[in-house]
């Protein structure tokens, strides 16, 4: 039977069968002037991304998030330009239930604001669709995606648009009945959505930092075991940034100001008192709370146990890989603390969320390094 491979897996990895590697094209060959340019343009990508995620972030911290009430991918793109523009989007805001039961005091002025927010969201994920575009048209067009890669680089843009597709779902369940915030669990959807798009990212660059031939050299020299811890973290801290989305969508990190305990106890009272069982694990603050909390202690230890297992790694790379993880893991617990004991004001939850891009950045790292290490010689250089 097929070994199950992760999604930040090289997809070309395994299709070699014994003998010597396949060549590439003409790109890879000399300086690798391919892999370099389409490395330089994934990292541009990534840094937008990074941005998106943070504005993602700050719309939601703002309630800025339903203040555009229609999906217009094309045409939306330009704003309100004269005040029958801006009375007509205010008038389509005055229907929403976020307008009715929660900002029914609202002027033209305060709904600017809001409006802005989440318009420069939505041109940012434009801007990001169409350096896609731009950047693949470009390099297929001129034979410059080296050989391989041109099915990942579809992926990414093909996963770009399911993000478009999946933000108005997320927006659109807000706009109607009572509710005044978007579903928690769409939100969940989209942001792990975003974290996904950012991994591949981050690991196409690293893949594409290295020449082919350097790659398949560095493979021999893994450390599998050291790789599967890493591919744990990785698959903990994803379930746990959903969470941390959970918590994001109905205010949760404001419901217990208290740590190590939730107020008086460990645990959250009544969680279940009212509705579905399952339903609390979506909608009762401090359950939502609490399952962020384990979940973060359990990501600590077993952050903390990579971390000690790489000690034994032959590679320096691989160490110090593996050592900035735990640090910046140590650095967002700090930070997560923090947020909850101050009830998660805007400055500290939107670091938390930075946090966790730059914990999820090094993470996806120390994957690879455990996977292909940076081998150096006995004189200290780099092979």
């Amino acid at each position: 039977m097929a070994q199950k491979r992760s999604i930040f897996e090289d997809v070309a990895e395994g299709a070699r069968g014994p003998g010597p590697a396949a060549q590439g094209g003409l790109i890879d060959a000399g300086h690798g002037r391919g892999r370099t340019r389409v490395r330089r343009w994934l990292i541009v990508l990534f840094l937008l991304v990074a941005a998106m995620i943070a504005v993602g972030g700050l719309t939601r911290l703002t309630d800025s998030g339903l203040s555009i009430t229609e999906w217009r991918p094309v045409t939306g793109a330009v704003p309100p330009l004269d005040a029958a523009a801006w009375d007509a989007a205010f008038a389509a805001y005055r229907e929403s239930p976020e307008f009715r039961l929660q900002n029914a005091a609202m002027t033209l002025e305060e709904f600017k604001r809001i409006y802005w927010w989440e318009w420069g969201h939505r041109q940012l994920g434009r801007m990001i669709g169409l350096v896609w575009a731009a950047g693949f048209a470009f390099f297929y067009l001129t034979r410059r995606i080296p050989a391989g890669w041109t099915g990942r680089l579809l992926l990414l843009g093909g996963l770009g648009a399911l993000q478009g597709a999946v933000g108005w779902w997320m927006v659109s369940s807000g706009l109607t009945g009572r509710m005044v915030d978007v579903a928690s669990y769409r939100l969940a959807v989209h942001l792990g959505l975003g974290f996904a798009i950012l991994g591949l990212l981050a690991w196409y660059i690293l893949m594409l930092g290295r020449p082919e031939p350097a790659l398949l050299q560095a493979r021999r020299q893994g450390e599998p075991h050291l790789a599967a811890l890493a591919t744990g973290v990785m698959h903990l801290a994803f379930l746990q940034v959903l969470l941390g989305a959970l918590v994001a969508g109905i205010d949760a990190g404001r419901a217990f100001p208290t740590w190590p305990l939730m107020g008086d106890s460990f645990l959250p009272p009544d969680p279940f008192s009212g509705g579905p069982v399952w339903a609390a694990f979506f909608e009762d603050p401090g359950l939502v709370q609490f399952n962020h909390r384990m979940t973060g202690y359990l990501l600590a230890l077993l952050g903390a146990f990579a971390w000690w297992r790489s000690r034994g790694s032959a590679h320096p790379g691989t160490r110090g890989a593996f050592g900035a993880m735990a640090l910046m893991l140590a650095v967002q617990i700090a930070i997560g603390i923090a947020t909850v004991l101050h009830s998660a004001p805007l400055g500290l939850a939107i670091l938390h969320q930075l946090g966790a891009v730059v914990l999820w950045t090094l993470i996806i790292r120390a994957r690879h390094r455990a996977r292909y290490p940076v081998v150096t010689s006995i004189r200290g250089g780099r092979r």
